[in-house]
Order: C-alpha cells, then structure tokens, then sequence
C-alpha cells in the first residue's frame, strides 16, 4: 500500500546522513567519530538488548517532515525499513540498543519493576539546537517486559500517531511519531478484540530520561549516580544552568523542570487533553508531552472526565492533571534530595501554581488569536482570568463540544463566524452574553490567522474516541487507511495556527 502521507522518498542519495546534522562551519570536523552522549552515563544507566525479529514489514506511516529536521529525509524505502524495521544502526550512533532503567510511581504506589518493557534507545539525533532520541516502542522483549511479549498492537500505534499529529496542531510540546511498521504478527489483549493485528513504532522526542530515572537512582542510594545524571541533563537539555555552582544546581534544575512541566500540563488543558497515566515514569525531564496510551480528548468540557477505564478513581482525570504533575514534580525533588540533602523542594515547587495560572491564560489567547491590549500587569492578569473563567463557564453550562467551542471563538466573537458554526444555536442564548463582552475586550493578535482557510468551514478538527473508532473500524475490517490518511490531512492543514 502507497500511501501519500508514507511517501517514498527519491532516490537521491544512498549515503545516509551524520547523526548530527552538519553546517558550513562543521565541514572540517566530518572525520571527528560522533560518540552517543548517551555513553556517557555508563552501564549504570542501561542494558544493551537485541530487537525482535518480525515476519513482515509493512510502512503504516512515516513522518518526512520530522525525519528531515533531523537529517534522515533522504532515508531511501529500503534504508527505512532497515533502520526502523530490522533496526540496524545508523552510522555513528548507538552501536545496539539500550534499554534504559528506571523505576516510578504507578496511581502513587512505587514499583521498582520498571524500565524499558517493550522498547529501546535506538539512536540520538540533532534538529537545529537540540538533543533529540529516537525510541521504539513495541520492538521486542527486554529484561524489563515482566512476563509481557513487547509487543505493541497496530491500534495502539494507529492511536499514537493521532494522538501526537494532532497534540502538535493544537500546539503542545510533544513527541513525534516517527515511523510504524505493520509487523505480521497477532497478538492477545485484553482490551482489544483478539487476536489483534501488531505494529513497531519510533518516536523522536527531546530526551529518553524520566523522573522516574531520578527515582531508581535514589531507591538505591546512588547519590555519585544522581549527580552524574543531573549534569547530563544539564549539559545536553538545560546547557542555560551550566554556570550555576554544584550547590545550587540541582535547585535550578527542579525549577526548570517545573517550569516546562507547567507549560505542558497548559497546554493539555488548552487542548481538551487528557493524558490518562501520568504515573512519574511518563513525565519527562524537558517537560515533553510523550507515550500515549488510555488518553482521550474532552467530547465537552468536564473536569471529571477520565480516559483509562482502569482509573476507578478519577486519579487523572481531566481536571486533576495539574495536581497530578505537581505530586509527580514532588517526587522528582524527593530524589534529587538524596543526593542533594540541602534542597528546599516545597519552596521550589512553590512556583508551580502561579506558572501554570499565566500559562493557561497564554495557552488560550494563542488558541484564540487574541492580545491583551492592557498596560498595567494586575489589569492584563485580571482580564485574562475573566476570559478564561468566562470561556469555561460558558462551555460548563451550555455543554457545547470543547473543541468546536475554542475554534468558534477564534479572533473573537465575529458574528460571521459564530453563524457558521454546527452550534449556532448556542451562541444566541443569553448565557453567551457576558463572554461576548469579554472577548470585545482585546483585539485580534495576527489577521492572517484569522483568515486563515481551515476557519472559513464552521466545523472544528476534534478527535472524540466515537470518531477515532469510526477510523479504525475501516483499518480493522477492510484494510482501508484512506479515513485515517483523510483525517491526517485535515489535521495538519492547520499547523501553525495555534502557535
């Protein structure tokens, strides 16, 4: 099966590119071997693993954009399944995979059983500024799968890549999806009708280091470890905090994880996103949105809504995910602490709140192309916060769709748009009214994003599970990826618009 958004690329090279991608200026240092930074943490960190063997390789989807901004756009047919099937090495990078180690919290109970299940490290990889990893997931056993196949279902990568393509549009920091092979292989679940078909996928994502990692460290003392590890995270994904003394490292370090956390945890909400695990061995250190499992977008707006069925208490439902991040941030300060017995963590963390507060306000006026005209800071505050207050009182009690909503109000209230909206009829009650008077209070940030052609249709892209069913079901039955490549396009056909 060809597909558009699976091209194959023009055979225009068969020299396959450095990890790191090279300027004018690095020409002279094309001899110099490139060495993982990776290695540098040491066995300590990892254990080498083999991939599986699989029976079949079938491209389900490739991202050329990502894979361009990394240097593998012009990864031939033959060169990607290579890579990202067989999982051969890429040239100068991480010789065999690594499974990394690490333990975390799962619904607040800690299980020192984890690590790298069903996936690897499989290479690190530059864009333009930034230490990027590529992962797999669904690539074989490790010796941390505990009795699993590490294996990963098709649906379950089917769900990832629209999970990232669209958390991206939407303009969250997220992992990509990089690459998916159909496998051959059929697997059992328990929460998909079986045998179900399998699939491997890579991720490109900004670090492979969990809190978690931090966690494992410090369930077994390892303090010297724990240092080791906090400068690399600082020389590769914070290089900023290098000028800081040891002592006040690790304190600048927790804030600045804060600090991305805050953002992303924004952001989600922004998007109607609800992660559904926020266990401490899916937070990522730089803050990057990854590993999509149970996770659903907001139907309407509902603080209760929870995405995994087996979340009984509503632990991360949709409106306890900032708490959530918070408890998950306290426990990565818990583990730093035992290296660093002198770190003040509740005060660090104290900062949370406030940050996310303002980045919320940030989040929304972005995904509603809409400025502040006030001068004083407590003014701008305060009217942002009636917005936001305004937007999701309106949402609670009128229980319009979450996503049509904040793209109903996109630029402002314009009457033209509000009349071609599927919910119209909302936007006539008097409940409306006082929104309407708020959002008449700032002005539009950039009129090109309000002309925008994606806004001229009056239905918003969403991605509520009935729908994501709906474009399984074809896959599933029929072979038949044309709604979910339909769908693809319709998602990125407003990149950028959000920020």
């Amino acid at each position: 099966m060809e597909s558009p958004l699976s091209p194959k690329c023009k055979l225009l090279s068969t020299r396959l590119p450095f990890a790191f991608p090279l300027g004018k200026e690095d020409k002279e240092q094309v001899s110099t071997p490139f060495i993982p930074p990776i290695y540098e943490l040491g066995p300590d960190f990892y254990d080498e693993v083999r991939p599986a063997v699989f029976p079949k390789a079938l491209l389900r989807y490739r991202n050329q954009d990502a894979a361009e901004s990394v240097g593998l756009g012009l990864l031939t047919p033959q060169e990607w399944q290579k890579h990202f099937w067989a999982f051969e090495s890429l040239p100068q990078n991480i010789k065999t995979p690594l499974a990394l180690r690490y333990h975390g919290h799962q619904f607040r109970s800690y299980n020192p059983d984890l690590g790298d299940g069903r996936g690897f490290l499989f290479a690190q990889v530059r864009d333009q500024d930034r230490l990027l990893d590529l992962g797999t997931k669904g690539s074989g056993t490790t010796p941390y799968s505990r009795r699993g196949d590490g294996r990963l279902t098709l649906k379950g990568a089917f769900r990832e890549i629209l999970a990232t393509e669209l958390l991206q549009s939407y303009g969250v920091n997220t992992s990509k999806t990089f690459s998916v092979f159909e496998t051959g292989e059929s697997l059992e679940r328990h929460d998909e009708p079986s045998p179900t078909r399998a699939g491997v996928l890579v991720r490109l994502s900004h670090s492979h280091i969990r809190f978690g990692t931090f966690q494992r460290l410090a369930f077994f003392n390892q303090t010297d470890n724990i240092k080791k590890l906090l400068h690399y995270c600082v020389r590769h994904y914070y290089p900023h905090l290098t000028g800081f003394s040891e002592a006040e490292l690790a304190a600048e370090f927790l804030r600045a994880v804060s600090q991305k956390t805050a953002e992303t945890v924004a952001a989600w909400m922004m998007a109607g996103f609800v992660h559904g695990v926020l266990n401490t061995d899916n937070m990522n250190i730089t803050g990057e949105s990854f590993d999509y499992g149970p996770y659903r977008f907001l139907p309407v707006y509902d603080p209760a809504f929870t995405a995994a069925y087996f979340d009984q208490s509503g632990l991360y439902c949709f409106g306890r995910q900032p708490s959530a991040v918070l408890w998950n941030l306290h426990q990565l300060g818990g583990a730093l602490k035992t290296a660093y017995p002198e770190l003040a963590v509740p005060e660090l963390l104290e900062e949370f709140g406030d940050t996310f507060n303002v980045e919320v306000q940030n989040r929304l006026l972005k995904r509603l192309n809409l400025k502040n005209p006030l001068q004083e800071i407590t003014a701008i505050h305060d009217l942002n916060a009636e917005l936001v207050s305004g937007i999701f009182q309106f949402m609670d009690t009128e229980k319009g769709a979450f996503e049509q909503t904040l793209y109903d109000l996109h630029s402002g209230a314009s009457p033209e748009r509000l009349h071609r909206s599927v919910q119209k009829d909302l936007y006539q009650k008097e409940s409306f009214n006082n929104l309407r008077e708020t959002l008449a209070c700032f002005e539009i940030e950039d009129e090109d994003k309000a002309r925008h052609s994606y806004l001229q249709t009056g239905k918003a892209c969403a991605l509520v599970i009935d729908e994501l069913e709906a474009l399984w079901a074809p896959i599933a039955e029929q072979d038949d990826w044309g709604p979910f490549e339909r769908k693809l396009l319709e998602i990125r056909s407003f990149r950028g618009l959000y920020g």
